[in-house]
């Protein structure tokens, strides 16, 4: 839980927004993303913080995109809308997936880029998970990256080609251009 919750915080620091990290139900969490658009690079690089954290620990997230009513008095324990319902909804019929989304203006190609980033996630070596976690973060060149890890650049580009992290980006460009107003295609 400290990894995530520190996770949260950083990429909330990242987007000037305060995720409400709020464990739930024992082992769960929640958060809360303002914005649809960085729905999917939350849950990526929250997943890499987790990986890279070297624990042997994965999570499983379900996103809901909705209206909230209330964010809760001081946390997301008494948070309401359809964005929470939604997320609670899925995340029971999970099964093993480790990534779910739904809500207004999601459809099938958007829980299918999720489906395609979990097996990219799940080949990731700690190590790979922390420089992808960084390149999610916004260090956006290898250069700065080695600095934070203390690495060479030349270790950098070999973590990144084999966590294929770039592979995610057009996913993320889709996510954050999509327009979550339209009714999702059926």
């Amino acid at each position: 839980m400290d990894v995530l919750r520190r996770a949260a915080k950083d990429f909330g620091s990242t987007w000037s927004e305060d995720l409400r990290f709020t464990r739930h139900r024992g082992d769960g969490w929640q958060v809360v993303v303002s914005d649809p658009h960085r729905v999917l690079h939350a849950m990526l690089f929250l997943r890499a913080r987790l990986i890279a954290a070297g624990l042997g620990l994965d999570t499983r997230i379900s996103a809901g995109i909705g209206s909230v009513e209330s964010l809760g008095s001081t946390d997301l324990a008494d948070a309401t809308g359809r964005a929470f319902f939604v997320s609670g909804d899925h995340l029971d019929q999970a099964g093993k997936r480790l990534m779910l989304i739904a809500g207004d203006g999601i459809g099938v190609w958007q829980n299918a880029v999720l489906r395609l980033a979990e097996q990219v996630m799940r080949r990731w070596s700690p190590a790979q998970a922390e420089a992808a976690a960084l390149s999610l973060l916004g260090e956006t060149t290898q250069e700065e990256i080695a600095s934070h890890l203390g690495i060479t650049r030349q270790a950098v580009q070999l973590r990144l080609a084999a966590s294929g992290v770039a592979s995610l980006d057009e996913a993320l460009h889709a996510f954050a251009t999509h327009d979550f107003t339209e009714a999702a295609p059926r």
